[in-house]
């Protein structure tokens, strides 16, 4: 009898035991307005094609269960149904993840998840973007903030692309992952992948009109209240020359950034001089040809933009020209501007230091070095 109750003790024990082991990994939830849809999960290798991992269908209520016998692979993973995708991120101790939302808003990153922190920070992360709250300085926070630095390269590639102007931001990223994960598959890939970037960006900066280390040519306009500012005269200062408009969405996204350096560092011999390519160019006025007092009513409403955008966005330094040609106008052709925000440090000896710096910790950043390099730098 004792060996009997023994091997239905030790029959139960391995039951259960492989009961266990078959449980492995799992994600399920209910999506509303998904009914009876398939659902696929991918593995993300960036610069390569994902691959499907599982795939299950919904049932008539909107639940799902994909279920995984060994742990996933850690990396980045696509949740999709139809047309309709997210990005998550499993880095293989995972148990049972719970995504619950709506598949009308997923793409947002409106959805409740638990079991997954890393999922949850790039859910975060990426609500953001979609919602346009973060800004370059944001992206960069994460990069050295986030404790998987493949997440950190993931949502720099995510947010930054292609954009051979954010070179800097996404080659820190790369050297995060390659010190932590030298030989990973998405370490090698996102090296080739920033490589293409980094040609894009030398490419770039060859047909540039004006060069770091060269002149900087002198801007000569009036102010809203018809006083003439000339670049040319504030040599001796450090400058930031920032080329905006009061239509440009970026651009005023991007004030507050410029603000913030400007208050932190006008006392030391650092200013703004801006150009708005507000007002009225020739397609405009040719449309209204003949029609002088309609064309005097757009130019005036045009200026009274930008002048109320100065005083919304607190641009509380006195250097605000333009002439009122929007993308006719003459600095923007001088210096090769073809999208805004566009801007340049200008050094104390009027040549130019950097070009197009975006987010407070860029400009502080090469600003300081200039301080540093004539000793001015307080504090």
């Amino acid at each position: 009898m004792k060996n009997l109750y023994t091997l239905a003790f030790l029959f139960a024990l391995a039951f259960s035991m492989s009961s266990c082991a078959t449980e492995g990994q799992s994600l399920e939830g209910t999506m509303a307005n998904a009914q009876n849809l398939q659902v696929f999960l991918d593995r993300v290798v960036m610069g390569k094609a994902n691959s499907v991992v599982g795939k299950t269908d919904m049932d008539a209520a909107g639940n799902f269960k994909l279920t995984f016998e060994q742990p996933l692979t850690p990396g980045i993973y696509n949740f999709r149904i139809g047309a309709k995708r997210i990005n998550l991120f499993f880095d293989g101790t995972e148990g049972k993840v719970i995504l619950n939302g709506d598949l009308n808003t997923l793409q947002e990153y409106n959805f409740a998840i638990s079991g997954s922190p890393h999922s949850q920070s790039l859910a975060n992360i990426m609500n953001g973007l979609v919602h346009r709250k973060y800004q370059a300085d944001d992206i960069e926070n994460f990069i050295d903030s986030v404790s998987n630095p493949l997440l950190g390269t993931f949502v720099a590639y995510k947010a930054l692309g292609g954009n051979p102007d954010f070179i800097d931001m996404q080659k820190k990223a790369l050297a995060k992952l390659t010190t932590a994960m030298p030989n990973d598959e998405n370490t090698l890939e996102y090296g080739k992948y920033l490589t293409q970037v980094e040609r894009q960006y030398q490419a770039k900066m060859a047909t540039q009109k004006v060069r770091v280390g060269e002149p900087a040519p002198n801007i000569a306009l009036e102010s809203p209240t018809g006083k003439e500012y000339n670049l040319a005269d504030l040599k001796g200062k450090v400058v930031l020359l920032d080329f905006w408009a009061s239509w440009c969405g970026p651009c005023r996204r991007e004030n507050p950034n410029v603000v913030k350096v400007y208050e932190k560092y006008k006392d030391q011999g650092f200013t703004v001089f801006s150009v708005s390519l507000d007002g009225v160019d020739t397609r405009s006025r040719n449309s209204l040809a003949g029609a002088e007092d309609k064309i005097k009513q757009l130019l005036e409403r045009s200026k009274d933009r930008w002048v109320n955008a100065i005083a919304q966005d607190g641009l509380t330094w006195e250097y605000h020209v333009s002439d009122l040609r929007k993308w006719e106008s003459m600095p923007a052709a001088a210096y090769g501007v073809r999208s805004i925000p566009r801007t340049f440090m200008i050094d104390r000896e009027g040549k130019i230091a950097a070009l197009n710096l975006r987010g407070a910790q860029h400009i502080e950043r090469e600003l300081v070095k200039i301080l540093e390099k004539d000793g001015s730098l307080k504090g």
